[in-house]
């Protein structure tokens, strides 16, 4: 892992890879045009299951320890592997407390064993990124903005994958470093501060879980966005309060917020996206759209295309109404 605290000025990098604008399940005109209060400063990247292929990795890992470990009889093996698909992206020692039925001392054996799990299915089977994701970095990055990772794992699992991936990133952060993990705001937070971001309104969160976005929206961060990578699917991505839904991390560039980022098309709409209606009441809210460039409209498949609209001129101002009489008081 490389902790970089340096941010090149719109230094030029290798775009990321775009599957190009698709039809958007929220109106595409509504993702276009919907503005919030600053400019993006800071994202937050959830790491297994937004940024790095998971692949049943964390499930295989909670199989093993439960091989290992006797969690105690709170929860069947088929109800406790449920909870930990619920609850994918948070803490995994509260995890642990949970199924230990609140026994301390099982809890952190079973949190160490997953931790030896988690690193042989490592060794067994390598580390991959999420295609696009370290292109994504990059360019966010030489943009000037800030790119800080997140994870429910511990220090020790979370730089051995970091490691692997050799990404360059501002800081990468597990609950142990800031307090509580998801879904409380403490992450998003300590993100923040570790980076000197002006305000939670400049801090876009992403991540693939409900406790990812859950977090985002406790700490008031200024964009929530799902990814449908990972554990949980759009609906619930949705239900739990996500701005915007994306098939990939790779498309977040594609949102308004991003249109001065290298690779960035910035127009919303990109490859699968889903809006739910914010606090504004539009869909798929998104950070800084005023700035973007207009967006040809697209053109229905199967119907000829739509001709851009030629430039309207200016409207004449309407001459002011004349003064009326003053109106005799009603008796």
């Amino acid at each position: 892992m490389t902790l970089d605290t340096t941010h090149p000025a719109a230094a030029a990098t290798a775009p990321v890879p775009s599957t190009g604008p698709a039809a958007a399940t929220a109106p595409a005109p509504a993702l276009a045009a919907a503005t919030a209060s600053a400019p993006v400063e800071l994202v937050v990247l959830d790491m297994a299951g937004t940024t790095v292929v998971d692949d049943g990795v964390v499930e295989q890992a909670f199989a093993r320890v439960a091989d290992r470990v006797d969690l105690g009889p709170a929860l069947t093996r088929d109800e406790a592997l449920q909870y930990v698909r619920d609850t994918m992206g948070q803490s995994k020692i509260e995890v642990f407390r949970h199924l230990a039925g609140g026994d301390e001392r099982v809890a952190q054996r079973a949190n160490e064993q997953f931790e030896i799990a988690y690193g042989e299915l490592v060794d067994e089977n390598g580390v991959d990124p999420i295609e696009g994701a370290g292109d994504l970095i990059d360019a966010l990055r030489a943009s000037g903005i800030a790119v800080v990772l997140t994870t429910g794992f511990s220090p020790d699992t979370r730089d051995r994958l970091l490691d692997a991936l050799a990404w360059k990133v501002d800081a990468a952060l597990s609950p142990v470093d800031a307090g509580r993990g998801r879904p409380a705001p403490d992450l998003v937070l300590a993100a923040l501060l570790r980076t000197g971001t002006s305000s939670v309104a400049s801090v876009v969160v992403v991540g693939d879980t409900v406790s990812d976005v859950l977090s985002g929206r406790a700490a008031g961060a200024g964009l929530v966005v799902g990814v449908t990578t990972g554990a949980h699917t759009l609906e619930q991505l949705l239900a739990a309060g996500a701005d915007v839904v994306l098939d990939s991390v790779r498309d977040l560039v594609g949102l308004p917020a991003f249109a001065g980022v290298a690779g960035g098309a910035g127009v919303a709409g990109g490859a699968g996206v889903a809006g739910a209606a914010g606090a504004s009441g539009v869909a798929g809210a998104a950070m800084g759209a005023a700035s973007a460039e207009p967006v040809a409209p697209v053109a229905p498949a199967g119907t000829a295309p739509v001709e851009p609209v030629a430039s309207v001129a200016p409207v004449a101002p309407v001459a002011p109404v004349a003064s009326a009489a003053p109106v005799a008081p009603v008796a």
